[in-house]
């Protein structure tokens, strides 16, 4: 759709010669007199741009772009000035105005300002969805989980994300460490500044100081620049240290320092960098353990561990499987662009009673596999991975009984609950049975519940 521009200029030709050039590029195109028309005009149905003179009578050109800003803020506005009063032009961007040009008015510069708003604008809301979806992707809302345990987790997010205490999390490897770190941050009041993510024990010893802290030209060898590190990069946002654990027991105290006094020293440089970071740090170690071994610091941990989170694994969350399952299918359906709407049951129970060893990361990877080569609407156990499928055929073998052993074995159940309920009392748990005691006193020797020595003088009756 052709953006709507408004022209607003109290010499006519202006407004008509404008008018011409762009109704000739297929855009739609009005005209004001003056600013209070042009002000009338615009909050009636809202121009997409707002091409005006600064010098009018009724209203200035600065009152009308301070009142169509207040009104529409999406609206761009270029003024026209005369080159004597470039001064205040630059005041009209102060204001908000997105573009000036000078009289006399070059037609084919003012095309090219006008496509330009077009692209900028395509830019601002690219990056706005992009913003939202970051959003929703990181709610704490949207993190997968009904159980206790998850819902434990939702309420330290819900509290830690409004201060600015540091946070340690703990989860063994796929427990979604990392997501629950951007969760805090786009739930905090640091969310619009930067998240910056560290993998502690992927970066080589000798340049983890460069890489934290940034280093000056000339430092060492390969230091053929300046270079910012982690901390300035995330100034005035979250810096997320994945698996602190690792970090080399020489390099923490330095971490120490940059986080209590809130300054770094690049390589090479003696002067101090004020820095304003958040920390939230994560592992799957012990790090109490870890203290007393003499392989991390006490007052670095004392420093991190201010708020402490532990992420529960998948076994103490069995009740979240399925919901995990549904997020997935639904997460790679729009992916895949597939029409997969679920799960059948034997499937379903094989994830659930599997041993999630590589946590919900595992199961994600189970899913995204399945559903390549599931053929129908539904996720089969032939779908599954074969270790999977091959799990429940073992489970099935090892539980299938013949009907005489699966009778026995209710019957078993069922005697020891009643007598459990008559408080081991047989002449209670016999009437309840409908039996006579010397027939229950045969049946519980029968299922090895009494020895046979138990039975005194019993009869049926």
């Amino acid at each position: 759709m052709a953006e709507r521009i408004l022209i607003v200029d109290d010499e006519e030709i202006i407004r008509d010669s404008i008018t011409f050039i762009l109704q000739k590029e297929n855009y739609y195109v009005e005209s004001a007199k003056n600013g209070r028309e042009a002000l009338d005009k615009h909050l009636s149905t809202p121009f997409d741009i707002v091409i005006t003179d600064l010098e009018m009578p009724e209203m200035k050109g600065i009152e009308l772009l301070e009142r169509i800003r207040q009104a529409t803020p999406e609206t761009f506005v270029i003024i026209i000035t005369a080159f004597a009063s470039v001064e205040s032009a630059i005041s009209a961007l102060r204001h908000g105005a997105f573009d000036y040009i000078i009289k006399p008015i070059d037609f084919d510069d003012l095309l090219f300002r006008i496509k330009r708003i077009a692209v900028h604008r395509d830019l601002v809301l690219e990056n706005t969805r992009l913003k939202n979806q970051l959003y929703l992707n990181y709610d704490y809302e949207n993190i997968i989980g009904k159980s206790p345990a998850m819902q434990k987790v939702f309420e330290i997010i819900k509290y830690v994300a409004n201060s600015c205490a540091n946070v340690i999390i703990y989860g063994k490897s796929g427990t979604g460490k990392e997501l629950v770190a951007r969760a805090i941050h786009h739930n905090s009041p640091r969310k619009d500044k930067p998240f910056i993510t560290i993998n502690c024990g992927a970066v080589v010893e000798t340049l983890f100081e460069s890489e934290l802290f940034g280093h000056k030209k000339g430092a060492f060898t390969d230091a053929v620049c300046d270079k910012d590190g982690l901390f300035k990069s995330a100034d005035k946002g979250t810096l997320f240290l994945d698996e602190v654990s690792e970090i080399p027991l020489n390099l923490q105290v330095k971490l120490l320092r940059a986080i209590e006094e809130m300054e770094i020293y690049p390589v090479g440089d003696s002067n101090p960098v004020k820095v304003d970071v958040r920390i939230i740090a994560s592992t799957n170690r012990d790090l109490n353990k870890l203290v007393e071994e003499g392989k991390f610091r006490e007052d670095l941990y004392y420093r991190l561990n201010v708020v402490q989170i532990n992420l529960p694994s998948l076994s103490e969350r069995k009740e979240d499987i399925p919901l995990l399952v549904n997020h997935f299918i639904n997460k790679y359906n729009r992916r895949m662009n597939k029409g997969i709407k679920g799960i059948e049951n034997d499937a379903l129970t094989t994830l659930i009673n599997h041993t999630w060893k590589g946590e919900v990361r595992e199961l994600e990877n189970a899913i995204e596999r399945s559903m390549i080569f599931a053929s129908g609407d539904k996720i089969t156990l032939s779908d599954l991975p074969e270790n999977l499928s091959n799990e429940h055929k073992e489970y099935l073998n090892d539980n299938i009984k013949n009907l005489d052993q699966a009778i026995r074995e209710f019957e078993k159940k069922y005697i020891e609950k009643v007598l459990k309920y008559f408080n081991n009392d047989k002449e209670l748990t016999a009437r309840a049975l409908d039996i006579s005691v010397s027939t229950l006193y045969r049946r519980l020797q029968e299922l090895g519940l009494i020895r046979k020595t138990t039975m005194k003088n019993y009869h049926d009756v």
